[in-house]
C-alpha cells in the first residue's frame, strides 16, 4: 500500500510535539455579503468570493477555494461552502477578497475587485459567526460592502441522502401556464435567522403535480452531522428573467428524513403572506418525500487505503517551436545553474503522485519529433525508446529519460496530444473492466503551444471521461493558452465536434508562468487541488466501491 504523508495545510512537514498527537479539524465557511458596489452598467455585479490563506513559509498568499458565482446580486448568499484545515497551534491569516465575473476563466485580472477583509482562521471559530466591512487595495472602505462568514468544525460523516420528492396541487403562479417548480434546501445556521442554501432540485416545467429527480445530499452538507439541525425546505416558481415566486415552505430534519425509509411522508407547502391575509387557508399545495435512501459516501482516502493504486503518465512536447536545446533561449534547454520549465513541472507533480503509486514506475511518452532510427515523425513514442517498456524509475528517472532523450530527437511538428490521451485511455478502459477500485490514471501533459489536433483531443478528452482518468495539462512558455482552456470543463460545457458532452470534468490546465520563481510544490497544489474530488466522481458514478474498506 501506498505511504500517505502527513503535513500541515501549507504543504510542510508538520512539526512532532513530544507527547502530543496531532488531530487535523476542518472547518465549513459559509459567506454572504451585503451592499456590494455595483460594477456593471446594464445590470448589477456577479459576485463570487476567493478565499486565501497566507504561507508563513514562502510569504505568500495562496488560494484555498472559491465559492460559485452569483448573477445580478448586490447581496449574495453563497451556496458553496469553504472547507478548510484548522490548527490550533498556528496563526492562520486568512483573506476574502470579492470580485464581479465577467468571464468563464479562473483568471481574476480582468474581473473588477470589490473590496477584500483579512483575519485570522481563530477569530472565525471563536466568533462563530463574524461580519467585516470590505476594503479596496488602498485601504479605504467598499462604500457600504460587508461580507458575513458564518464558521462550524466539519463533521466527518460522508453518508449521502438519497431523497425523492415529488407535489400535488401546488398553487399557479404563471399567467399563461401554471408553475415551473423546484425545491431548495436550507440548513440552520448559528440563529434561528440564519439560513445556508445547501441544496437546490432541477426545474419541472409547466405542471402543478412535479415529480423531481431523486436527489443525493451528503449528511455533512445537509446537516453537518446534526440530525436534528432544523430544516427548511422552500418550493418556489422559476421565472426567467426576474425573481422567482415564492409558492411555499415547511420544515423537516434529517432525522425525520432518514426514518422515513420508504414510507411516505407529506408535508404542508405553506406561503407565510397568504397564510396570514386569508382565514380560511390551509395551504399551497402538498410536498411528499416517497423515498429516502442513506448511502455511503466513500472518499479519496477510503479508494487510498483500501488499495487503489495512481498510475502517473508524463506526455512531453518536443515540437520545433520550443526552440533548438543547444540554445539558452529554448525551452528545454538543459542549464547546470537551473532546471527548465519542463523539469520543474515534471518534479512538481511527480513527487506529489508518486507517494500513491506503490512501485513507482511511470510511463514516460513524447510527441512532435522525429525519432531514431527512421528519423519519422511520432506522436506517441516512449522518450527510452523501449515502446515494450516505456516505465522509468521514479521522477528522477523520468528526468534523466526526458534529458537523454533531448540529445537523440529532432524537434518537428505540429503539437498534436490526441494520441497520447487515447494511448492512456486505453490503459484506463482495461481496469474498467475490471469493475473495482484498483486503479486510477493521471496523464500529465506538458506543451508549449496551441494543439493542432484540438478536434481530436475534445473528443478524446469526452470519451475519457468515461474511465477511471485524469488529465493535468501544463502550459510551458508565453504562448498564448485561450483554446486550451476551453478543455478545462470547469463550466460542464466540453464536448465533443459531435456533441456529446464529457460524463465529468476530469482536465486541470495552467499556465506554468503564473509559477515561474514558485517552489514546484505551488504548481502542484494547484493542478492536483481537484483530483481527490475527481477520483471519488468518478468511482460514485460507477457504483464502484474501494477494493478493501480502511479499519
Amino acid at each position: 500500500m501506498a505511504f500517505i504523508p502527513q503535513g500541515n495545510s501549507d504543504g510542510a512537514s508538520s512539526p512532532r510535539i513530544p507527547g502530543v498527537n496531532r488531530l487535523l479539524t476542518k472547518v465549513e465557511m459559509r459567506l454572504s455579503c451585503k451592499n456590494l458596489m455595483d460594477k456593471d452598467i446594464a445590470s448589477k455585479s456577479d459576485p463570487l468570493v476567493v478565499v486565501m490563506i497566507y504561507d508563513q513559509m514562502t510569504k505568500k498568499w495562496t488560494e484555498v477555494d472559491r465559492t460559485e458565482r452569483i448573477k445580478n446580486n448586490q447581496n449574495p448568499t453563497f451556496t458553496k461552502g469553504v472547507i478548510m484545515e484548522y490548527h490550533f497551534e498556528e496563526v492562520q491569516k486568512v483573506k476574502f477578497s470579492v470580485y464581479d465575473i465577467d468571464n468563464n476563466t479562473k483568471d481574476l485580472r480582468d474581473d473588477d475587485f470589490l473590496g477584500e477583509t483579512e483575519c485570522t482562521v481563530g477569530q472565525l471559530v471563536s466568533a462563530k459567526k463574524i461580519t467585516k466591512p470590505l476594503v479596496l487595495k488602498d485601504g479605504k472602505p467598499a462604500k457600504k460592502g460587508t461580507i458575513t462568514i458564518d464558521t462550524e468544525e466539519v463533521a466527518e460523516n460522508h453518508d449521502v441522502l438519497v431523497l425523492s420528492f415529488r407535489a400535488s396541487s401546488l398553487d399557479k403562479k404563471d399567467v399563461m401556464g401554471k408553475s415551473d417548480p423546484f425545491l431548495e434546501f436550507y440548513k440552520q445556521g448559528t440563529t434561528s435567522e440564519d439560513w445556508h442554501k445547501v441544496h437546490q432540485t432541477e426545474v419541472i416545467k409547466n405542471t402543478l403535480n412535479p415529480v423531481w429527480k431523486p436527489a443525493e445530499v451528503g449528511v455533512r452538507k445537509l446537516c453537518n452531522g446534526d440530525y436534528d439541525k432544523k430544516l427548511k425546505i422552500m418550493c418556489f416558481d422559476h421565472d426567467e428573467g426576474s425573481a422567482n415566486d415564492l409558492i411555499g415552505e415547511f420544515y423537516t430534519s434529517a432525522r425525520q428524513l432518514m426514518e422515513s425509509g420508504t414510507r411516505q411522508i407529506e408535508w404542508d407547502c405553506i406561503n407565510p403572506k397568504k397564510k396570514a391575509k386569508k382565514k380560511n387557508y390551509k395551504n399551497s399545495g402538498k410536498v411528499f418525500l416517497t423515498s429516502c435512501e442513506v448511502k455511503r459516501h466513500y472518499t479519496f482516502l477510503d479508494f487510498i487505503l483500501g488499495g487503489c493504486q495512481i498510475n502517473f503518465t508524463v506526455g512531453i512536447d518536443f515540437t520545433g517551436s520550443n526552440g533548438d536545446p543547444q540554445e539558452a533561449t529554448s525551452l528545454h534547454f538543459i542549464s547546470d545553474s537551473a532546471p527548465n520549465e519542463y523539469t520543474q513541472a515534471i518534479v512538481g507533480v511527480g513527487e506529489v503522485i508518486q507517494d500513491y503509486d506503490s512501485d513507482k514506475l511511470f510511463p514516460a511518452l513524447g510527441f512532435g519529433a522525429k525519432i531514431p532510427p527512421n528519423n519519422e515523425i511520432s506522436h506517441e513514442f516512449a522518450i527510452n525508446f523501449n515502446a515494450n517498456n516505456p516505465f522509468c524509475s521514479g521522477v528522477a528517472g523520468v528526468v534523466a529519460a526526458y534529458q537523454a532523450c533531448l540529445r537523440q530527437v529532432t524537434l518537428w511538428g505540429p503539437t498534436n496530444v490526441a494520441p497520447i490521451i487515447s494511448h492512456v485511455a486505453k490503459f484506463a478502459s482495461e481496469a474498467l473492466n475490471q469493475n473495482k477500485a484498483s486503479q486510477y490514471f493521471i496523464l500529465l501533459l506538458l506543451t508549449d503551444g496551441v494543439l493542432t489536433d484540438m478536434y481530436e483531443t475534445r473528443d478524446a478528452i469526452v470519451r475519457a471521461s468515461h474511465l477511471p482518468m485524469s488529465i493535468i495539462i501544463v502550459g510551458v512558455g508565453t504562448a498564448d493558452f485561450t483554446d486550451m482552456r476551453m478543455l478545462d470543463g470547469d463550466d460542464g460545457k466540453l464536448r465533443s465536434p459531435n456533441g456529446e458532452a464529457a460524463a465529468r470534468d476530469i482536465v486541470q490546465f495552467v499556465p506554468f508562468r503564473d509559477f515561474k520563481g514558485a517552489d514546484p510544490a505551488e504548481l502542484a497544489r494547484c493542478v492536483l487541488a481537484e483530483l481527490p474530488q475527481q477520483v471519488e466522481e468518478y468511482f460514485r458514478m460507477k457504483s464502484v466501491h474501494p477494493p478493501v474498506l480502511h479499519r
